[in-house]
């Protein structure tokens, strides 16, 4: 029996599209890939065949035979290899200053635009995956050796000689994995906050605004514990929901300062042994010049090297906004609930069928895309705080997942919020019929008259006019506790949404 569940299980893997992916990338023994010619590499574990049409080198091969985990849906994030191009190239021109030929120096930093501009990682390049070494030592050197190759073909010499550009003497100067590494995943966050997040969530937060203005003069019976409260406007209730967008965009730049504190210049521990001195503040300065983010040197090394609190802090305002939105959603799929047999308060975008047998229904997709992303994002921060919090000693050796988690919150909400934007909360309209149908009908409209009778006598009236199935207007005039003009002078919907 077991022998036949192995042979199945093999069965299963040997068909599957992720090792057919890593099988087509590398034969463990040889590293020979179907119709590719190959060369010979050598790193300090001897020498390995290279596919000729790569620019990657020995340890690169070598991730790949160690760790053929999950196949291409798990490579490195790409923003994490636009970063480390980009903290390559800073180094570069820096070290110029500090000893490195100005003609090696150029052809590194036009490879390491051939990294940035993403045409590199598109063309294969980059094939590691984020389950490799914990400090991400070995996507430092993946991408040393595509930049010292692209820099070699650039200058006119042999790929893989290692000549006259050399992956770690040149291209790695005055740099360690431990530092390189936390760096880009520094600059790959910033610039995805910047880029991804934030215009997905001003967007959806601009929208609620506006319609928090439209719905201001509708009035509306209030909810808690999901039971009948007293009356507010539709505007103050979105109100609600953009106030908590506001807040989130201003948690999420409350973590900038702290990401913008950049680890190159720590090298291995934090010391900063075999760099200059400036080496780290020039490297900073140039950074930032590339991105047009702030970024400056981290002012202690061993907390930027040792921990990634402030990726659990980006981790943790993003959980934040994941929390809002999964409220915001779930309150607008409820109002939105009927057509017939629902609160039907709010009437959402139809974008399409929304059942295979019951002809006509039309769901809020929207509204539960968003809340499966909210979901997602929520356990992406579970892994980020159990990966932050295994920083033991001078390292931590989570890096890769945890800036791949981020990474993927950020994309999920940015995107998550332009669709729900775009796709649904710009469309939303307020069904002013029934909503005040249900205000009327409500029981909770009592509560205004408690300055004028007391709870006790409030209370009679509308527990007698739930069990009797009257109004509270009628049930008040049969107990003899008002006059009819008594009732409409004090219970007035518009005059119960603020203070006196």
């Amino acid at each position: 029996m077991a022998t036949t569940m192995f042979k199945i299980s093999s069965a299963l893997i040997s068909s599957s599209k992720n090792y057919r992916f890593v099988v087509g990338l590398i034969n463990k023994s040889s590293f020979s890939t179907t119709n590719v010619t190959k060369r010979k590499e050598r790193d300090t574990f001897g020498e390995l065949d290279v596919p000729d049409d790569k620019l990657y080198g020995a340890q690169t091969v070598r991730s790949v035979m160690n760790f053929p985990i999950g196949g291409i849906e798990e490579r490195m994030p790409y923003p994490v290899v636009i970063a480390m191009g980009i903290l390559k190239k800073a180094a570069a021109k820096v070290n110029i200053e500090f000893g490195l030929d100005k003609k090696l120096a150029d052809a590194i930093m036009q490879a390491c635009d051939d990294v940035i501009s993403g045409k590199l990682y598109k063309e294969g390049h980059f094939p590691l995956v984020i389950w490799q070494t914990g400090s991400g030592t070995q996507t430092n050197m993946n991408t040393n050796e595509v930049i010292a190759n692209r820099a070699i073909q650039i200058l006119g010499g042999k790929l893989g000689s290692k000549d006259p550009v050399h992956p770690n003497d040149h291209v790695n100067k005055s740099q360690s994995s431990n530092d390189t590494y936390p760096t880009a995943m520094h600059i790959a966050v910033g610039m995805e906050l910047r880029d991804r997040l934030m215009p997905g969530l001003v967007a959806l937060r601009d929208t609620l605004d506006a319609k928090a203005k439209e719905f201001d003069k509708i009035i509306k019976i209030g909810r808690t514990h999901l039971m009948d409260a007293v009356p507010l406007t539709l505007g103050q209730e979105f109100s609600g929901y953009a106030t908590q967008l506001t807040y989130g965009i201003e948690r999420v730049c409350t973590t900038l300062p702290r990401l913008h504190y950049l680890a190159l210049g720590g090298t291995a521990v934090g010391t900063g042994l075999n760099t200059r001195k400036g080496f780290a503040e020039k490297c900073a300065k140039e950074i930032a010049t590339l991105t047009g983010i702030p970024f400056e040197t981290a002012p202690n090394k061993f907390e930027a090297l040792a921990c990634h609190d402030a990726m659990v802090e980006v981790s943790g305002a993003l959980n934040t906004i994941a929390v809002s939105l999964m409220k915001i959603a779930n309150d607008i799929r409820l109002l939105a609930s009927g057509p017939r047999c629902g609160l039907a308060e709010l009437m959402l975008p139809e974008n399409e069928p929304g059942s295979s047998i019951m002809p006509g229904k039309v769901n809020p997709t929207q509204c539960e895309s968003l809340t499966m992303i909210a979901a997602q994002v929520m356990g992406n921060h579970v892994a980020c705080t159990i990966g932050g919090s295994n920083g033991h000693f001078e390292l931590n050796v989570f890096k890769p997942m945890i800036v791949a988690n981020v990474l993927r919150s950020i994309r999920l909400i940015g995107d998550g919020c332009q669709s729900f934007n775009k796709n649904c909360a710009v469309g939303i309209q307020a069904n002013v019929a029934q909503i005040n149908k249900i205000m009327r009908e409500s029981l909770m409209l009592v509560t205004a008259l408690n300055p004028h009778i007391g709870y006790d006598k409030a209370a009679q009236i509308a527990k007698t006019a739930h069990k009797e199935g009257g109004t509270l207007k009628d049930t008040a005039i049969m107990l003899g506790i008002l006059t009819a003009e008594q009732f409409d002078q004090w219970v007035k919907p518009e005059e119960m949404l603020g203070p006196k």
